[in-house]
């Protein structure tokens, strides 16, 4: 597994605090400016002198929400390809419509009016402290990446004129935090507009992406060649990787086409990693806080149940059992027993089926209101797997489905879950393991922390009205 570069933080992070800075800076020289100034002599205070605590006090209520407005124009990230010219105009719009919101705000507030003058003061300054901050971290960036720090590491696959134009590119601009660790290609051509080397053959692929933590994939290869197209997606299922295509390249359907900008030029997106650095954070501290939770409160209850069990069925209380996780990795699965301890002595490894004569009546009621999985939350604080994600199955499972279910692999992208969008959605029991792995890649590709919020309420639901646990 590819860990996160730092910068995938830090840049982030870094323009976030320099955008907060720059407001309340803004509110700062705004009110020295309007109330301390020679300015004064222009414009007279006629209503009296408010205290700068409140300016100061309603640049920090500000800055959050013009760091959303900010964020949705994407400029939290890192590789951006900047020119400064439309940054500055497009500060200027994001500023101009930020101020319109302050505006709105005012009239909320009576303790003292403030000052209209303040307010075109404020946007003036915002203007230019929020441009200077994102052209210091844009530099900081820059220089990262000129020392060779933490550039994401690209592979080419073909060696065609694209190819050789793409690797120029990178080669020779460094500063745009991309390294070229080499190219595959079928034909016996190379690429000769640079020094890079050859890993072999499209095959080869997967193990050149493993070994050389590869994280983005420059695909070149002809629109008339839709076979090896075709070919590469199977090769890279289950690969937490980012595909680009060249926009000649169409002869597929990916999941959620766009167009990304990239060295000056324009490819085709057709797979990125699910979730940025910021969203496997957020995701993460979710995870913790809500098992944690879950976990105290739970805890009286999990004794009476490993009592009930252990009266019924004795030992052991607890069930392991191994399942696949995050990128292929096994791990086990902790969960209430429910069934004889033999259960599978006979059979070896089965689903469970509806009024299953293995179940034990304790392990009916448990699995009914699905409570037997709650030790699954002791994987959530491993990290082992999270609230909200595909459902895991065990690996010999996940070796029959991936030889028969299209793009099943790609399940594994995210961490597997206790709940997940197939799951609430009614998808559990004996149906279809294509038609889960289909809703499961709905939630691969349209993950947000407002979903899985989603899936939690409608899992509750299905906890206390359903009828397909079983």
């Amino acid at each position: 597994m590819t860990k996160p570069r730092r910068n995938d933080l830090l840049i982030p992070l870094l323009a976030v605090l320099a955008d907060v800075v720059a407001v309340v800076v803004s509110f700062y020289f705004g009110f020295l400016l309007r109330f301390e100034s020679p300015l004064t002599a222009w414009f007279p205070v006629t209503k009296g002198y408010p205290p700068l605590e409140a300016y100061l006090l309603g640049g920090l209520c500000v800055a959050p929400i013009w760091v959303f407005m900010f964020s949705r124009s994407k400029v939290y990230r890192t590789r951006r390809e900047v020119d400064l010219s439309l940054e500055f105009f497009r500060i200027v719009r994001q500023v101009s419509f930020g101020m319109l919101i302050v505006l709105g705000l005012t009239f909320f507030y009576r303790a003292f009016s403030y000052s209209r003058l303040v307010f075109v003061l404020i946007w003036g300054i915002g203007v230019v402290f929020v441009f200077l901050g994102r052209v210091l971290v844009l530099a900081y960036e820059k220089h990262l990446y000129r020392k060779g720090r933490e550039l994401r590491n690209v592979l080419i696959v073909g060696a065609n004129h694209l190819a050789q134009d793409l690797a120029l590119r990178i080669t020779h601009q460094p500063v745009m935090g991309y390294r070229l660790v080499g190219y595959v290609s079928d034909e016996a051509e190379r690429i000769e507009s640079v020094a890079t080397r050859r890993f072999g053959a499209l095959d080869d692929l997967p193990e050149v992406v493993a070994r050389e933590r590869i994280e983005s994939i420059l695909v070149c290869i002809p629109a008339d060649e839709s076979e090896r197209l075709a070919r590469l997606f199977v090769l890279l299922e289950g690969r937490s990787v980012q595909i680009l295509l060249q926009p000649e390249v169409i002869g597929i359907t990916p999941t959620r086409l766009r167009v990304e900008e990239m060295l000056g030029t324009h490819m085709i997106g057709v797979k990125d990693i699910p979730m940025s650095t910021w969203g496997r954070i957020g995701k993460r501290a979710f995870d913790i806080v809500f098992s944690f939770v879950v976990l105290v409160l739970f805890s009286p209850f999990a004794v009476l149940i490993m009592l009930l069990v252990r009266i019924e069925s004795g030992s052991p209380v607890m069930y392991r059992q191994k399942r696949v996780g995050f990128e292929g990795e096994e791990f086990e699965l902790y969960k209430f027993r429910t069934m004889r301890v033999d259960a599978e002595r006979d059979s070896g490894p089965t689903w469970t089926k509806r009024d299953d004569p293995r179940v034990t009546r304790i392990g009916k009621v448990l699995r009914r209101l699905s409570l037997d999985e709650i030790p699954q939350f002791i994987n959530v604080l491993r990290g082992e797997m999270s609230v909200v994600g595909p459902r895991p199955e065990r690996p010999e499972f996940v070796d029959q489905f991936r030889n028969y279910v299209p793009k099943y692999i790609e399940r594994h992208r995210l961490k597997t879950g206790l709940t997940g969008w197939a799951q609430v959605n009614g998808l559990r029991g004996e149906v279809p393991i294509a038609e889960r792995t289909r809703y499961d890649l709905y939630y691969i590709e349209n993950w947000s922390m407002t979903l899985d919020l989603r899936i939690i309420f409608k899992t509750l639901y299905a906890v206390l009205f359903g009828k397909d646990a079983y």
